[in-house]
């Protein structure tokens, strides 16, 4: 890499490929810190507080880099070499140590708040993990700029599976090359869970989004992917290598619980490769619709606590890892450019083989909603869901919704139809209605048992057509108030002594306004029931969204925290569908950390 001994101000090289929204970013961080820098510098080297002959180890800068763990050992080295070479920041020598930390556990981490992590930098191996660090914003704050590599994400073969698909001659669309391996009798797929894997996430969320190509009743066929995926899955992408047939022998082939193909990066068939041998090597398909990347962002963490110095250095570093010396490192473990550009050598070592598109534009990133949507079908697809929905019916949801020509209530019967066609015959919902003195002196009516939306109904019908036909029957009340309190204690009892294990249950609650009856149960004494209520063991989160401007989205988080839940804001109730499919996935994480 050779010795430096830079200025600050010196920058990555441009590149235009880089996102407009990791470009935004970009901005934010670099200008920031440029600034500082400058400023810094002038006065230190006016004032003489700057000796550029300082040793090492008088003058070095500490700081500790939470790393992605495929990408972890590359950083790791540039470090060593930075600190050997004597790198500076403002005259004081670099010292990272890099440690490697899950992305998914370092976003839960702090999305949660809590106490302060032991680093100052993250780089995790996708961006999709900066969302769900940034959770509901109360969290601790992150500074993302821009990537330092990439990887794109494939369909890895051990050789006799792949030929008998015609690789590499043969080319297929996601939904295409997926559906072949999983209609192959001899073809076990394997994929790392989706809610901790990137990879899983993105590899998904792209099948999801060919399979919308083909037209058809496209929910359906990526819901049953998703049950074969979940029946095979690895909890990382390590463990999910670590299911494939280690030759091609007969006892290894024949091997129930051996898979042929997995869903994985291209840096990981790399690193697979580099220590496999004959028939234990993988051929990668790259799907003609497009690679999604790993995309690896360097972020700051809680950037306004972080010394000047350790701002500089942080700097320093991020633009080390874009030079051309440490572009050449990154590609000897695997990975490519941050824009994402095929590297021959890479490619070739990793599996990859003309006429396979591996030089083809990468996949246009999903969006943070398809994100969220895919993690909440994930969720209630790999863990059948129980769930009692409640809804607000007061006078108020007759309430116009600006733009739409629509009520409230018309808005939110759409978004809860839409939602429906999400969930799987397995699943379990029912649904109550709610406003004050609804059902004699009962605030809350049940429209529908919580059944099996699969289950036969009266008229030869199913339950899930008929929780549709409930869902658009309901009507606000005309005078009647929100009697949320009373509604969220004899709900959530329900709930709790109906308890099914081994589904993800929980209570959802809509309402458009705050508690309105003075004859009901306190605040106060709603959150000391529910603590005295609630039970790790039979968990039954509250998902709470309030909707429109008059809901107070701050009462209801605290309410059903208590539960494991949270709270949810809408400001248009077509936003509903998206956010019950967040809150699914994020109570369902929430409980499976719980129970570890």
């Amino acid at each position: 890499m050779g010795r430096h001994s830079l200025p600050d101000a010196y920058a990555p090289e441009e590149r235009g490929d880089a996102s407009p929204r990791r470009r935004r970013r970009t901005i934010a961080i670099a200008t920031l810190l440029v600034l500082a820098v400058a400023t810094g510098t002038g006065v230190a080297v006016k004032g003489g507080l700057l000796s550029f002959s300082e040793s090492c180890e008088d003058s070095a800068v500490h700081l500790s880099l939470a790393a992605s763990p495929d990408i972890a050992p590359a950083v790791r080295a540039i470090a060593e070499e930075a600190l050997a070479n004597e790198v500076r920041s403002d005259g004081h020598c670099l010292d990272v140590d890099v440690v490697a930390r899950d992305s998914y556990k370092v976003a839960d981490a702090l999305a949660g708040g809590g106490e302060a992590p032991d680093f100052q930098v993250w780089l995790p191996d996708s961006d999709l993990w900066l969302d769900r660090a940034e959770g509901l914003g109360t969290g601790i704050p992150i500074s993302p700029s821009d990537s330092v590599a990439s990887s794109p994400v494939g369909l890895a073969m051990v050789p006799s599976a792949s030929q008998r698909l015609g690789w590499p001659k043969k080319t297929y669309s996601w939904a295409g090359v997926v559906t072949a391996a999983l209609t192959s009798d001899k073809v076990r797929l394997g994929a790392a869970d989706p809610a901790r894997s990137a990879t899983g996430l993105l590899a998904l969320t792209s099948i999801a989004a060919s399979s919308g190509q083909q037209g058809g009743d496209s929910d359906t066929r990526v819901a049953e992917t998703a049950k074969v995926l979940a029946e095979r899955m690895s909890d990382s992408d390590a463990q999910v290598l670590e299911t494939l047939a280690r030759s091609g022998s007969g006892a290894e082939e024949g091997n129930p619980k051996r898979n042929q193909a997995v869903l994985i990066s291209e840096q990981a068939a790399f690193t697979h490769n580099a220590e496999a041998a004959g028939s234990g090597r993988l051929n990668l398909f790259y799907p003609k619709d497009g690679t999604p990347l790993l995309d690896y962002p360097y972020t700051l963490i809680d950037e306004e606590k972080l010394t000047l110095a350790q701002s500089r250095a942080a700097l320093r570093f991020m633009t080390l890892l874009n030079d051309t010396d440490s572009r050449a490192v990154f590609a000897r473990y695997g990975f490519r450019p941050a824009g994402g550009e095929a590297e021959n050598a890479v490619v070739t070592a990793a599996g990859g083989k003309s006429p396979q598109p591996y030089a083809a534009s990468a996949a246009e990133a999903p969006s943070a909603k398809d994100l969220q949507e895919m993690l909440g079908m994930w969720t209630i697809t790999v863990q059948s869901a129980r769930l009692t929905t409640v809804v607000d019916a007061s006078g108020s949801m007759s309430t116009p919704v600006p733009g739409r020509g629509q009520s409230r209530m018309d808005v939110t019967k759409e978004s809860l139809i839409q939602a429906l066609t999400q969930f799987t015959a397995d699943d379990e919902i029912g649904l109550w209605e709610f406003a004050t003195t609804l059902d004699g002196k009962k605030d809350y009516r049940k429209l529908m048992p919580t059944r099996r939306l699969g289950d036969p109904a009266q008229g030869g019908s199913t339950h899930r057509e008929k929780l549709a036909a409930a869902f658009a029957g309901l009507q606000p009340v005309p005078g009647g108030a929100t009697g949320l309190y009373d509604t969220t204690l004899a709900s959530y009892k329900e709930a709790q002594s109906s308890y099914l294990k081994g589904k993800f249950n929980a209570l959802v609650i809509l309402t458009d306004g705050s508690d309105q009856d003075e004859d009901g149960i306190s605040r106060s004494a709603l959150v000391a029931e529910l603590k005295e209520l609630a039970d790790p063991e039979r968990p039954v989160p509250i998902i709470a969204i309030a909707v429109g401007p008059d809901a107070d989205r701050e009462e209801v988080a605290e309410i059903a925290r208590i539960t494991g839940g949270d709270g949810y804001e809408v400001s248009d109730p077509a936003e509903i569908q998206a956010v019950i499919l967040q809150a699914i996935m994020t109570a369902g994480q929430n409980g499976r950390a719980a129970q570890e």
